[in-house]
């Protein structure tokens, strides 16, 4: 068994401090702020409930301190909201951190950005490897507490060159995980750019006159958005055959994963399909333009999409009138502090300077 660092203490992070300690791993909890700390300091671990069970995980070390959490572990295993993932990786670089890290999830391009992190300030990398989407279905009702609805069932997970260190823990932590050649692979199986994007634009009057209250992957799952998530999939599909990989549908790869019935019969009926899955069914809509539905869904998952097609010259009309909507409707400049191919260390213009670092 492993000493993980866990970084982040939210919905998904407190959910992996539960499962990994079930398991037997020992872990240490990290989350920048002291705040968010106090409630699980107060009980002595994180309490949680659904299908991981209801119980109290006791970390090994509650702290703010990154080095004092990095200090002495296995493996960093990071459950950060995915527009956290340069800084973090920053901050591991000035404290010359050297650990295998598990990017939990890298959402699209978050392995290359956490490269280009550590490169930027004349670090040299750790071993990186990324999930495609978090390995759990996760809300934090509670300040001490995560509802867990979801486990994944089977996640892609793959690593940049010289990462084979990540990968094993990857899979030792999960061995549901699902490896792939390489994270362009997993960048593009990232569900929730197509499962948020969608709805998170055609829905974005209904968020704003009730606060999100309506549930979103069904009350909000209607034929029209269905139909434009329908669209954006095969776009999707498009720009990942263009770097020589065939990836499963939206439905198909949400049945790997757990999120859609193994039963459902109709790939074609995106409305209906997701909206038979128990882990997403009483989820409500984002409450605001603030939600990570916005914040990050767009900024670090369909904008590095609209960076990788640009690379791999594969039109996606759909992905761009989405992006350039949610810019409008939310008043912000996704770019500007978004997953941009400089970002991601390559030249949107150079197929060559992409598949370089990718593939070695």
């Amino acid at each position: 068994m492993s000493t993980v660092a866990v970084l982040g203490a939210g919905a998904g992070g407190a959910a992996a401090v539960a499962e990994l300690s079930q398991r037997g791993h020992s872990v240490r909890l990290w989350n920048r702020s002291s705040e968010t700390l106090r409630p699980y300091r107060s009980i002595g671990g994180v309490r949680y409930d659904g299908v991981l069970g209801t119980g109290i995980a006791i970390p090994k070390l509650i702290s703010a301190d990154l080095a004092e959490v990095v200090d002495g572990a296995d493996v960093i295993l990071i459950c950060l909201p995915t527009f956290s993932h340069a800084p973090i990786a920053r901050e591991l670089a000035r404290i010359r951190c050297t650990l295998p890290v598990v990017l939990n999830p890298g959402h699209t391009g978050g392995a290359l950005e956490f490269r280009q992190a550590y490169a930027a300030i004349h670090a040299q990398p750790p071993p990186i490897a990324e999930f495609s989407t978090l390995t759990y279905v996760a809300r934090k009702y509670e300040a001490d507490k995560t509802s867990v609805t979801g486990k994944a069932n089977s996640v892609r997970v793959a690593s940049l060159p010289n990462g084979q260190a990540a990968l094993e823990y990857a899979r030792q932590l999960y061995p549901g995980a699902s490896v792939v050649s390489d994270v362009l692979a997993s960048d593009l199986a990232n569900v929730n750019m197509v499962l948020h994007c969608p709805g998170a634009v055609l829905g974005a009057a209904w968020v704003e006159a009730t606060s999100g209250d309506f549930t979103f992957y069904v009350q909000g799952m209607t034929s029209g958005v269905a139909r434009v998530m329908s669209q954006l999939d095969a776009e999707r599909r498009s720009v990942a055959a263009a770097f020589g990989h065939d990836l499963p549908s939206l439905v198909e790869e949400m049945q790997a994963i757990g999120t859609i019935p193994k039963s459902w019969s109709d790939p074609h009926d995106i409305a209906g399909a997701v909206s038979s899955g128990e882990a997403n069914r009483r989820i409500k809509a984002p409450d605001s333009f603030e939600h990570r539905y916005y914040l990050e869904d767009f900024g670090h998952g369909l904008l590095p999409f609209l960076q990788f097609a640009q690379v791999a010259d594969v039109k996606t009309p759909v992905a761009q009138s989405l992006y350039e909507l949610a810019t409008a409707a939310t008043g912000t400049d996704f770019a500007a502090t978004g997953r941009t191919a400089a970002r991601m260390g390559f030249d949107v213009n150079s197929f060559d300077s992409l598949s370089r670092i990718v593939r070695g």
